[in-house]
């Protein structure tokens, strides 16, 4: 079992950005009785110090971000002074001056006011006396322990992911884990923008994957609004970003945070994580997946599709299952024939393909191309290309898969394989695929041992073998005993042997479909 530390609560993790707006609602300002004179547009800013100075050369000591606390004591009395010590504060990037209403100024100063007005600089006097002490003292331990709740954010993410790294979890496991703390989508994605993978609420995700093609434009550009990315990649290679779309909390700590899933991604990728599967591999292998499932229904999967790079608009969809075809060599026959498509390996040897055509392609032509092109890569005249009917709707798609899979399970490891045309489709398996829809059923099931009764104990299983060929092959005694390396006697006391066992005649043509059958109801069982 894997355990992993707990994420901040929201009040400490997720708390916004400490602004101007926000110290002046504190109680003590309040009892200050503070009033807004110049730069009221600009409250939002974030305050990273608070300063307390009179001197008039101020924002050469200033760094940026404070907020500066004044009598302006040395400023009475001299316009330029005044007017100048609103310029060096906006120079020096200050959040905002707070100016205290009394012997210096009882009212407060137009040139100060004007000249922070034409900076764009917060600028906020006092109306009743204030001692600065709490107001920095409140301000400060406020940052300080925003910096604190910061830090032990950043240390619980990197060692929960370091944790769940050590342990050999997969990529969607991590991005579950950033996803919950952050409380919002996250999103990888390669290098074109195209969606890798996904972790979140669903119903936000589906969000922000449906208009995925603004917001990835967006991303090229400023952060903003929530939206926080971090680069992903090493030695010098950028290979694609992780984003937190819509993150509530203060920008510092979101960055902060897709710093953290950025190192733990670029180390997790490094290590191979427990797939040797590239990122862009498992993305489509999800899809497909979900997509054969029908777990998760075909319209909640098509943002998903679009954010993947599938063309999905207007589009033909001819889905496919080759056998005895890797992904690697599926996707390189897809890049020499220009065609659209997602690849993914399936189980027991087989790959699921989704073309995606324009509505003026001949998909029935480009499916055979396809297939001809597979078997010349992989050299093997073996290799099975099933395929459904094109479809033209997005929802039909997970019922060509299904029907292309069924297909290609129906002729595998068939003796008939190499009699198959280019693509195979379902009409071409005839009984087989029937026999092989219904292997599950009980009575189909005790049909089977009853007919091959005679035959089913370890020690047959070279008569088993004559028999399928026999039989697949039309009862031709002469194929045969070609396939089986026998000669022609031979093989007939092999046949004879079979009958006597099964008490059958296999000259009879309604026995011998009987045993045919019960055969098929075997094989498939047997997988």
């Amino acid at each position: 079992m894997v355990t992993t530390s707990e994420p901040l609560e929201p009040s400490e993790a997720s708390e916004p950005a400490l602004s101007v707006r926000q110290v002046l609602t504190l109680e003590r300002v309040l009892a200050g009785e503070p009033e807004v004179v110049a730069g009221a547009g600009q409250l939002d800013r974030p305050v990273r110090w608070v300063h307390v100075a009179e001197a008039p050369d101020v924002g050469v000591m200033l760094s940026g971000g404070e907020m500066v606390l004044t009598t302006g004591v040395l400023l009475a009395g001299d316009e330029d002074k005044q007017a100048e010590y609103i310029r060096s504060l906006h120079r020096a990037e200050a959040a905002a001056v707070v100016l205290g209403l009394g012997r210096a100024f009882p009212a407060p100063p137009d040139v100060m006011r004007r000249a922070a007005e034409r900076c764009g600089l917060p600028m906020v006097v006092l109306h009743r006396p204030f001692p600065f002490a709490e107001l920095t003292e409140e301000v400060q331990c406020r940052l300080v322990r925003r910096k604190f709740a910061a830090v032990s954010l950043s240390e619980s993410v990197r060692t929960a992911l370091t944790g769940l790294i050590t342990a050999g979890a997969p990529l969607q496991r991590l991005l579950d884990e950033i996803a919950s703390h952050s409380a919002c989508p996250v999103v990888v994605t390669n290098l074109a923008h195209r969606v890798l993978a996904t972790a979140g609420e669903r119903s936000a995700v589906d969000d922000v994957l449906r208009d995925w093609e603004r917001i990835a434009r967006q991303a090229g550009g400023r952060e903003g609004d929530g939206w926080i990315r971090a680069e992903l990649g090493g030695r010098g290679e950028r290979w694609g970003q992780i984003m937190l779309c819509g993150y509530r909390g203060d920008t510092a700590t979101g960055r902060l945070l897709a710093d953290r899933a950025a190192e733990a991604l670029v180390l997790h990728r490094m290590l191979g994580g427990t797939s040797a599967h590239t990122w862009e591999e498992q993305s489509a292998q999800s899809l497909l997946t979900d997509l054969v499932s029908g777990v998760v229904p075909a319209r909640q999967l098509l943002p998903r599709a679009r954010a993947a790079g599938l063309p999905v608009n207007r589009r033909t969809f001819v889905p496919l299952v080759v056998r005895d075809g890797e992904a690697d060599r599926l996707e390189r026959v897809l890049r020499l024939l220009g065609l659209s498509g997602i690849v993914a390996e399936l189980a027991d040897g087989a790959t699921a393909v989704l073309l995606s055509l324009a509505r003026d392609q001949d998909a029935a032509v480009l499916a055979a191309n396809f297939a001809d092109r597979v078997r010349t890569e992989s050299g093997s005249a073996r290799t099975v290309v099933a395929a459904a009917d094109a479809r033209t709707a997005w929802d039909d798609v997970p019922a060509g898969l299904r029907e292309a899979q069924h297909v290609a399970d129906a002729v595998a490891d068939s003796s008939a394989a190499l009699d198959l045309p280019a693509v195979v489709r379902l009409k071409d398996v005839h009984l087989r695929g029937l026999i092989r829809l219904l292997r599950d059923d009980p009575q189909v099931q005790s049909f089977a041992e009853r007919e091959l009764d005679g035959l089913l104990s370890g020690a047959d299983e070279d008569l088993l073998a004559v028999l399928r060929t026999y039989l697949a092959s039309g009862r031709n005694k002469s194929r045969t005993a070609q396939l089986h390396h026998v000669s022609r006697p031979a093989l007939y006391r092999r046949l004879e042997a079979i009958q006597g066992r099964l008490g059958v005649d296999l000259d009879d043509f309604e026995q011998a479909a009987s045993v045919h059958i019960a055969l098929l109801a075997h094989d498939a069982q047997q997988g």
